[in-house]
């Protein structure tokens, strides 16, 4: 079903894009009270613009839309949707805003690959800071920066929900990728989302996370897991992320040993910072 009905002031609208790295589809929410705002419209195909204007049309007008990440699959179809609807984008900045300076030191020795599925040209009309508050008629919503995903990723807290994008996800750990993506990030964004009151998570892939802090704890252990694994996998000898993801990610359909092999590069990246 491309609408659900999250709860009374949320309603999800499925984007027909389907695949390993993104579930079903990417999750579009149009949250709404005496106007609507959009939450990652996702990607630019005209068949999902026109799901969002029929859910629309029985909704209060659009307000804004506001963007958790420049991925792709995230972020393409709010420059179509802006200007068709002369609504107004917020995110927290283009791709590449918000890396630390360790990762764009290292993103300029120009021999970490990356970039994949990333939004280059995603330019938004205003940049939420970190802790931001953006209000919409009665909606109001916190705006929370967690980079590790995605350098300029954002959280976005509404009353008792919180918008988490690909940084926690019921269905799967989230793809870390050098340059773009920093596990050490990560980690500390996690850690900031300990604190927040919302405890419901509604993500950018899958099915809403009903204990979103224990699905947070359960991300932070698995990472460091996975870290005691590549170090015991070292104690054996030299090798690299190639090599590191295919002893410890045995268990995994072999066409996502790629994706595992960039998460063992934050790692490794991670390891020495």
């Amino acid at each position: 079903m491309a609408i659900h009905q999250i709860n009374e002031n949320v309603l999800r609208v499925l984007a027909p894009n389907p695949s390993p790295m993104t579930l079903h589809g990417t999750n579009t929410y149009v949250v709404h009270d005496d106007v609507s705002i959009v939450i990652d419209p996702g990607p630019d195909l005209t068949e999902h613009l026109q799901q969002l204007r029929d859910a629309l049309s029985h909704l209060p007008p659009l307000a804004a839309i506001l963007v958790t990440h420049s991925h792709r699959d995230h972020s393409p179809l709010a420059t179509r949707m802006g200007q068709d609807m002369d609504v107004p984008i917020y995110a927290f900045g283009p791709s590449g805003l918000g890396k630390s300076d360790f990762m764009a030191a290292m993103s300029n020795l120009g021999n970490l690959k990356g970039g994949e599925g990333v939004d280059t040209g995603f330019a938004p009309d205003h940049s939420i800071k970190d802790g931001e508050t953006l209000h919409f008629g009665n909606i109001s919503v916190n705006a929370i920066w967690t980079p590790g995903h995605l350098d300029n990723h954002l959280c976005f807290a509404f009353r008792d929900v919180l918008f988490s994008g690909d940084h926690v996800m019921g269905w799967s750990s989230s793809l870390i990728s050098p340059p773009d993506g920093d596990l050490t990030a990560f980690m500390e964004s996690c850690r900031k989302l300990l604190n927040v009151n919302q405890n419901v998570y509604l993500p950018g892939h899958g099915d809403p996370v009903d204990e979103g802090k224990a699905r947070v704890q359960w991300l932070m252990d698995h990472r460091q897991d996975r870290e005691e694994q590549i170090c015991t996998q070292l104690t054996h000898g030299p090798a690299n992320a190639d090599a590191l993801a295919r002893t410890i990610y045995h268990d995994v359909d072999p066409t996502l040993l790629v994706a595992a092999a960039r998460n063992v590069l934050a790692h490794l990246l991670d390891l020495n910072q």
